[in-house]
């Protein structure tokens, strides 16, 4: 294949760079549940995290029953459009929807999600096969978007401040501009929607066939390097899908635990050191808008070159291990301006690295042919880990409990990190490659 070709592959990066740019406004729902909780919303913060934790699982579900079998037989680009449609109306809907909780519902959690399903695999599958020898930085990359994308759709709402950098002095955001929850959901529909059409052009799938030019597949076992293709049943019959499943549902539990509550529970732990309301929301707004974002958009990529050199059990083994420390430590730092930093930080660049780390791992286990099918099954964990964190973290801080929100997931993490000392390649290929 020729050279011009060979770099339509990172057109394909930048088009699904794009297209997770807008996919990662669910992460910056932050950005509005304080706004919710008051008139004329008046959510409870269980409330406010319902519809994000009904985001999350619509994409799952979406992503692993729809758009993965989708993909395969219409193409990439067809669906990505659909999504990225699909995103725009939902967010549309919640916009035209004004204080009602349902419509907000329907609009972000359930169309928002569905769209969100339906577009996030698609690069996920188009670069496994345009990028075999570069499985781990590429997934990280693939994905990376979907973390910065919260740092701007967070930040577009209350202007580019960070701690003592203002870098839109004058300018306090969307909010700030006097456009309400109703205007700025109308307005990131509108975007949503053209942007992942921009994203969805380049979504296309190499020749049957093709590899790298200069690169051969390594010969190893089957299945260990993604060169036996098991189909989403077969993998299913394999612990090492369930250990996959099991430590993505901690790691998803843990980080959309983190990114649903952290302006919530950051206001309460630092009024109870004496911050005043309007200084706490400046600090927990850099906390998830700039350090957890900017991280977990820097998690993706890094976690991913390091799972090609550590390889993906020892990554996945050491990520846990470390995101549960974290967790149970950042209960007793969120009390601190520079600690909530630090812990956001954290528990944002190890959250990214579950989207480099799994994808590969997938390909990897259970072939690279099928990863877009095969790779929606696992991303269920996200779904389950999507409804059980925000929701723990909404119920305890309603109870004004945060301690119990952050220990059981600080431990779940622990418990997965040991788990995934198991992990091994599979010994045997599948009965069919289909």
């Amino acid at each position: 294949m020729s050279e011009g070709k060979v770099m339509n592959r990172w057109l394909v990066v930048a088009g699904g760079i794009l297209i997770q740019l807008c996919l990662g406004a669910i992460y910056a729902w932050s950005a509005f549940t304080k706004k919710l909780t008051i008139e004329p919303y008046g959510f409870s913060k269980t409330e406010t995290q319902w519809v994000f934790a009904i985001g999350l699982v619509t994409f799952a579900v979406i992503m692993a029953l729809i758009a993965g079998k989708w993909q395969k037989k219409a193409g990439p680009r067809k669906v990505a459009l659909t999504g990225g449609l699909v995103l725009g109306a939902g967010y549309l809907l919640a916009g035209f929807s004004g204080a009602n909780f349902w419509g907000i519902l329907i609009g972000i959690g359930v169309l928002g999600g569905a769209g969100i399903g339906l577009a996030y695999v698609c690069p996920i599958a188009a670069l496994a096969k345009w990028f075999p020898d570069k499985k781990g930085l590429i997934m990280g990359l693939a994905v990376a978007g979907f973390g910065f994308g919260a740092l701007i759709w967070v930040k577009l709402t209350q202007g580019f401040q960070f701690g003592p950098i203002d870098l839109t002095s004058g300018w306090t955001g969307l909010f700030g501009a006097g456009l309400s929850i109703s205007a700025v959901f109308k307005l990131y529909g509108i975007m949503f929607a053209v942007l992942v059409g921009i994203g969805s052009i380049f979504m296309v799938n190499p020749p049957d066939g093709w590899l790298p030019p200069g690169w051969t597949p390594p010969e190893t076992g089957a299945g260990s390097e993604g060169r036996a293709n098991f189909t989403p049943i077969e993998m299913a019959r394999t612990y090492q899908f369930w250990l996959l499943f099991f430590n993505f549902t901690v790691g998803a539990m843990a980080g959309l635990m983190v990114i649903g509550i952290i302006k919530l529970f950051g206001i309460d732990a630092l009024a109870g050191a004496g911050i005043d309301d309007a200084k706490a929301s400046v600090i927990t707004g850099t906390a998830m808008g700039l350090f957890y974002a900017l991280f977990n958009g820097f998690g993706r990529i890094i976690w991913g070159m390091v799972s090609d050199k550590l390889g993906r059990k020892n990554s996945i083994v050491l990520m846990n291990l470390i995101q549960g420390v974290m967790m149970i430590g950042f209960f007793f730092m969120g009390g601190n301006e520079w600690g909530l930093y630090i812990g956001a930080t954290v528990i944002g660049f190890n959250f990214g690295g579950n989207f480099a780390l799994f994808p590969a791992a997938t390909a990897d286990l259970f072939g690279n042919k099928n990863v877009g099918i095969n790779y929606p099954w696992v991303f269920m964990a996200f779904g389950v880990g999507g409804l059980i964190g925000p929701m723990l973290g909404g119920y305890m801080g309603d109870h004004q409990v945060w301690m119990w929100a952050f220990i059981p997931a600080g431990a779940a993490c622990l418990i997965a990190g040991l788990l995934a000392t198991r992990l091994k390649p599979v010994e045997t290929a599948p009965v069919t490659t289909a």
